[in-house]
């Protein structure tokens, strides 16, 4: 059981005799129609202005036609338009490595708390000893060295939730083998930029858990979020246009309850107390597809941004025995391989419309001189139930809101493999 369908290997074009390329031709035509099949894709996008969430319903349903304009159907990796085509990364297993870790939480002290499972006892190693193999070629690990020379007078932003400044310390972690750098943040500010003077590079964290507008983000109160889901949330986008590369990434926030505004107006919510007579109950999905088409929409407006945007794929958690608030766990201690396992309904509708949104504003781009690529982590991260730091991220009796994390990433751990990602993709961007 594959849980993603065929796999999309990369391979080098060759010249072909006129029959054996209209044979390859009919099988890729093929495989697209088996794939907008199996994915049952939304069919029509409304303009920017509409209260009608893209590709789906008012209601929240979605419609069951291929999108027109460039979805999931037909989104393909970095490079198909090219002559040479590139492996694809994403696509593989996880394999032994017994050199790993390449730090520890006594190395480096960017580790927040909650990902410190070496330092709040965890008892076993063997998560620490993997790396990720792709189907069809060799995924160099990562040399913190090599990397600080390849972003030699660059700059690097994260932006999303807390998964994405996760990410951030990992890399920060793996670069303390050579450099550690200066933290010039604004005090007053949540957001935080690190500067590695040496190397002229700095990297900055916009923490943006809806990416678009929202109202006061207080989990500590009870009343759902305020979400302005066709606006543009000016503490990034407004940023961005000094950066050369741009991670942009969220996710789990977008089951949590809101309220949801379009055009000024409150449109919908999601599990919020209100009766359905009173106001229209909306699925994640919904915020979810409306939230990043407005994030890429900023992209392509930005004023003077020539970068890279990357759009890292939603890394699912696995909480299992039960939901994070009713006892769920993750205490796997090894890898699945890609036939043990599979996205659940929500994970794989998510990942879609990131597909989708990414291939809608990849179009646009082209036309507005942006580059956008994928950066998929959620085929790897499934595979890697092991890797979360359960109750090893705080001291035992601790009283906490989520008790079992199995949504962040120990560090070191599995996390670190998306460095190895991001090094051969700066690569490529720079062949």
């Amino acid at each position: 059981m594959n849980p993603f369908g065929k796999s999309q290997i990369r391979k080098k074009s060759r010249k072909v005799a006129p029959i054996v390329a209209l044979t390859l031709l009919l099988i890729y035509i093929s495989f697209i129609g088996e794939y907008s099949s199996h994915h049952k894709l939304p069919q029509t996008f409304p303009s920017h202005d509409s209260t009608t969430p893209p590709c789906s319903a008012v209601d929240g349903t979605t419609d069951t036609s291929p999108c027109n304009g460039g979805g999931a159907a037909t989104l393909r990796h970095r490079g198909v338009d090219e002559e040479e085509e590139e492996c694809d990364l994403f696509s593989g297993e996880w394999v032994p490595n017994p050199d790993g870790p390449y730090y520890t939480n006594e190395t480096c002290d960017a580790i927040q708390e909650h990902q410190n499972c070496m330092k709040f006892g965890r008892p076993d190693s063997g998560y620490l000893k993997w790396r990720w193999k792709p189907d069809g070629c060799e995924l160099p690990l990562f040399e913190p060295g090599r990397f600080l020379e390849m972003v030699r007078g660059k700059s690097l932003a994260f932006v999303g939730d807390s998964v994405a400044r996760n990410h951030m310390q990992s890399l920060i972690c793996l670069l303390s083998k050579v450099a550690w750098p200066l933290d010039i943040s604004d005090p007053t500010e949540q957001n935080k930029r690190f500067q590695y003077r040496d190397f002229d590079f700095n990297i900055s964290i916009f923490w943006t858990p809806f990416l678009a507008k929202t109202g006061e983000l207080d989990p500590t109160k009870t009343r759902p979020f305020d979400v302005y889901l066709d606006e543009f949330d000016d503490t990034w986008t407004t940023r961005i246009a000094p950066f050369d590369y741009v991670i942009i990434s969220a996710g789990h926030w977008f089951f949590r309850p809101s309220y949801f505004h379009l055009n000024r107006r409150l449109h919908g919510c999601l599990y919020c107390p209100e009766p359905e007579s009173n106001i229209t109950h909306l699925p994640p999905a919904f915020g979810y597809r409306w939230a990043f088409r407005t994030a890429f929409r900023a992209i392509n407006a930005a004023a003077g941004f020539n970068g890279v945007v990357f759009l890292r794929t939603f890394a699912p958690s696995h909480f299992e025995g039960g939901a994070w608030d009713q006892g769920g766990n993750c205490l796997r201690t090894r890898p699945f391989k890609r036939n043990e396992t599979e996205l659940s309904d929500s994970a794989l509708e998510f990942y879609t419309i990131q597909l989708e949104e990414l291939g809608i504003a990849r179009k646009a781009g082209r036309r507005n001189g942006g580059k956008l690529a994928l950066f998929d982590t959620t085929k790897p991260m499934l595979l890697r139930p092991d890797g979360h730091p359960s109750k090893y991220g705080h001291w035992p009796g601790a009283k906490l809101v989520m008790p079992n994390d199995c949504v962040h990433w120990c560090l070191p751990g599995p996390i670190d493999a998306w460095s190895d990602f991001l090094q051969e993709l700066l690569k490529r961007e720079t062949v």
